[in-house]
């Protein structure tokens, strides 16, 4: 079975910092994975990569080839954890951040996370 995980922009921004090969990580801690990335978080993530230095690009590039883009429209929901954590609890899907309020409110809904650790390694946080 493939597990779906929702990438929230600072956990890009970490992975990318970090230089983690998140294939190898995700790989090795879940398995099968598919990455879900919604229009809101590449907004964000377009914008802060234009605050970096060339040489520290996000590699949006990446991101988009390697995940798939969703739409989900969430009417009373405006901000991105917010429509992050409705889609993740709807769908049952795991959320890679590093975002401690998102953190903590996924996990008391039973949602799985995925944080960078240790600046270079990926771990699985199981939700109750």
């Amino acid at each position: 079975m493939t597990q779906q995980i929702i990438i929230d922009a600072c956990g890009w921004v970490a992975i990318i910092d970090a230089g983690i090969n998140f294939e190898i990580e995700l790989e090795h801690l879940i398995g099968n994975f598919e990455l879900i990335v919604l229009p809101e978080i590449t907004e964000e993530l377009e914008k802060l990569n234009l605050k970096r230095p060339r040489k520290n690009s996000l590699l949006l590039d990446l991101l988009a080839k390697k995940s798939n883009k969703i739409n989900y429209v969430s009417h009373d929901l405006r901000h991105t954890d917010d429509i992050i954590y409705d889609l993740a609890l709807k769908q049952n899907l795991a959320v890679l951040t590093v975002d401690k309020n998102l953190k903590m409110r996924l996990f008391k809904s039973g949602i799985d996370v995925i944080e960078v650790v240790q600046n270079n390694h990926l771990k699985l946080i199981e939700g109750l």
